[in-house]
């Protein structure tokens, strides 16, 4: 076991250079689509290394343009959806400072946000909207922090606001880690004491993690409420896991 984390602490060291590189050299003058085939091929060469196999559920078709919402599990989450549909990311503030991943996700376009800060909410709502409106995909995690598995906190309202200024619609997905056995899987707990170091080398050590994405049917936002968006999206996010549900 000692070996096999080694191993792939190494190959994530290699990897996260390839990243920076990238990030550095190509990213300022890519265009979108050369710059999504880079993120898709490099979160899923990462997941890879940490023993994530990324499965597309059988769902909805994927919106090219719309206002991506998903449950949130894990540190994982953002390379999971970025192996399958490249977005700009809206994420909390916390992550900016993991090490190294911090830096990459940031460089990537995230966009990062510091809660309670009313201000900085309005200022970066009106740059998804902006964002939205050149035609790309932007996605966040409505629920504002992470969940155990089977959980499906309450979606905060706020940023569904861009879809409804934006014309865009809402395109929900659900998303889960199994084992072989198709349980949940306990080593992606990222809840509570758990610091990124910790929840990294838990996944490191780990067998093969099954990180399942369910893209759900598009919310049209046109004459919509963006507390009926949240609400119509957490439901369908919440049937399609199951789940229970925690007021």
């Amino acid at each position: 076991m000692r070996l096999r984390l080694a191993w792939r602490l190494v190959r994530v060291f290699l990897h996260l250079l390839v990243g920076l590189a990238a990030c550095a050299f190509v990213f300022p003058w890519a265009r979108r689509g050369l710059r999504d085939g880079i993120t898709r091929r490099w979160s899923r060469r990462l997941l890879g290394i940490c023993g994530v196999r990324v499965e597309q559920a059988p769902g909805s078709p994927v919106l090219e343009h719309a206002l991506f919402v998903s449950n949130h599990i894990s540190w994982l989450d953002i390379f999971v959806i970025n192996s399958l549909y490249p977005c700009r990311f809206v994420a909390k503030a916390e992550i900016r400072a993991w090490p190294v991943l911090g830096w990459l996700v940031a460089a990537a376009g995230t966009v990062f946000i510091a809660r309670g800060n009313r201000r900085e909410l309005r200022h970066i709502f009106k740059g998804i909207v902006s964002v939205l409106a050149l035609g790309e995909r932007v996605a966040f995690f409505p629920e504002g922090t992470v969940a155990h598995q089977g959980q499906v906190l309450p979606f905060h309202a706020n940023l569904f606001e861009a879809a409804i200024d934006a014309g865009v619609a809402v395109q929900p997905c659900a998303l889960s880690y199994l084992d072989e056995a198709g349980a949940w899987h306990p080593n992606v707990d990222y809840v509570g004491e758990i610091t990124f170091v910790d929840s990294s080398l838990t996944v490191l050590r780990g067998g093969t993690i099954r990180a399942r994405l369910q893209p759900l049917a598009p919310i049209d936002a046109v004459g919509a409420h963006r507390r009926e968006l949240a609400q119509a999206a957490h439901d369908a996010v919440a049937s399609a896991l199951g789940s229970h549900v925690t007021p």
